[in-house]
């Protein structure tokens, strides 16, 4: 039987899900965590059970080892050569990728140049990718963009208003993230609503520790919120989201050492957000708490987390000029029912609403009342599912 596995690597990390294809059946998915640190964590979870095993991980190719062997040993798999496909999540394609690509020597090591654009992200990629391609160099590989849905946005939209050489030389401009997510969302909430896609103006909101907004029009990305990297946009977890550039020099002048461009990075990247508004967590959940407790950090950053997602919101419905349908994903996006129902609350004017009795937890499909203009809905995301049938594709192409 042909599987195919699905990688997400970070720098420390690694998720994956093993797919039955081309039935698309999950058979078993895990998570490795701490790879290169102290008392590593491999979880394997199937057939509703799950195994967890703790020991050091020194890096990414004997994770992927373990992983293999843990599926072996479970009795997942009779062998290695079941897996015929893997596929890898990669943030930045930059402008060298529009599509998903097949794996080799180049491509890895363009990943790893666009490290810049997804400092957080495509580093622990290639990691992955090198593993696989180390211990399974004969299965189809293939390297799946979260960039490459954005690939349709127009010039309008994804140049910046700075002087043209530094487009020309240097490509600096919008990229967008989180593609696959909402390329998929878009493509579910048109099964939702009954229509075509392509008649369809919708505003998809991939909302977890990082987040991102998109215009999608006709099935086409036409507008995103993450920029140049993963930092723009809206306020996260522990990025800043949009600022005034002048904050950077005007910050290096009173703290010199933020001159140093890993140091000014990892203020924006990893102090910023939730965290660096709340100064207790960059976890939602523990925001909300803290804001029913009363705590003021935590209030403000609840408050200017909903402000900035409403605004984004509204500048893609002019963007669309109208919207047939608002999609919730992700982490807080699936799960949290306070979140929707405040920032909905705060378009109404466009003829948005959410039922209490749809939103809740767990809710999946159209959460709004049945008179409201505009459909709001929660679709839980599927980026591995995406991403094992761009595999399937490249095969049947081979």
């Amino acid at each position: 039987m042909s599987k195919t596995i699905s990688i997400n690597a970070g720098s420390s990390s690694l998720k994956w899900q093993l797919y039955q294809m081309p039935e698309e059946k999950v058979i078993a998915k895990g998570l490795i965590e701490r790879i290169g640190l102290e008392n590593g964590i491999s979880t394997v979870k199937f057939n509703g059970e799950s195994e967890q095993i703790t020991t050091d991980i020194p890096d990414h190719t004997i994770a992927v080892k373990m992983l293999l062997d843990d599926l072996i040993h479970l009795n997942i798999i009779a062998s290695y050569d079941e897996i015929t496909g893997v596929g890898h999540r990669v943030v930045a394609g930059g402008e060298y990728f529009k599509e998903s690509a097949l794996v080799d020597e180049k491509v890895i090591e363009q990943v790893e140049e666009l490290s810049l654009l997804a400092p957080l992200h495509n580093p622990g990629a290639a990691l992955g990718i090198r593993a696989f391609k180390e211990l399974l160099p004969e299965i189809t590989s293939v390297v799946v963009f979260d960039t490459a849905f954005h690939t349709s946005m127009p010039e309008v939209a994804y140049r910046y208003p700075i002087a043209n050489r530094y487009y020309e030389d240097y490509k600096v401009r919008k990229y967008g993230a989180h593609g696959t997510s909402h390329q998929y969302v878009a493509q579910e909430a048109a099964k939702v609503l009954g229509r075509p896609i392509e008649e369809l103006k919708l505003i998809t909101c991939h909302i977890g520790n990082g987040a991102s907004i998109t215009a999608v029009k006709g099935g086409k990305s036409v507008d995103t919120s993450m920029g140049l990297t993963p930092l723009g946009g809206v306020m996260m977890g522990t990025r800043s989201g949009d600022l005034d550039p002048a904050i950077i020099p005007f910050l290096i002048d009173r703290e010199p050492e933020l001159a140093d461009a890993e140091k000014i990075r990892n203020v924006f990247n990893r102090e910023s957000g939730l965290l660096g508004i709340s100064e207790k967590s960059s976890d939602m959940r523990d925001i909300i708490e803290g804001k029913k407790a009363g705590e003021a950090k935590a209030s403000l950053a609840y408050d200017m987390y909903i402000d900035r997602l409403k605004k984004y919101i509204g500048q893609y419905v002019a963007v669309l000029n109208g919207v047939d349908g608002i999609v919730f994903t992700a982490g807080i996006g699936e799960n949290s029912d306070i979140v929707r129902r405040d920032v909905i609350e705060g378009l109404s004017w466009f003829g948005m609403d959410v039922d209490p009795e749809k939103n809740v937890f767990g809710a999946n499909g159209i959460i709004s009342t049945d008179g409201a203009k505009v459909k709001v809905m929660v679709i839980p995301t599927d980026e591995e599912l995406v991403i094992a049938r761009d595999v399937e594709r490249f095969k049947n192409a081979n």
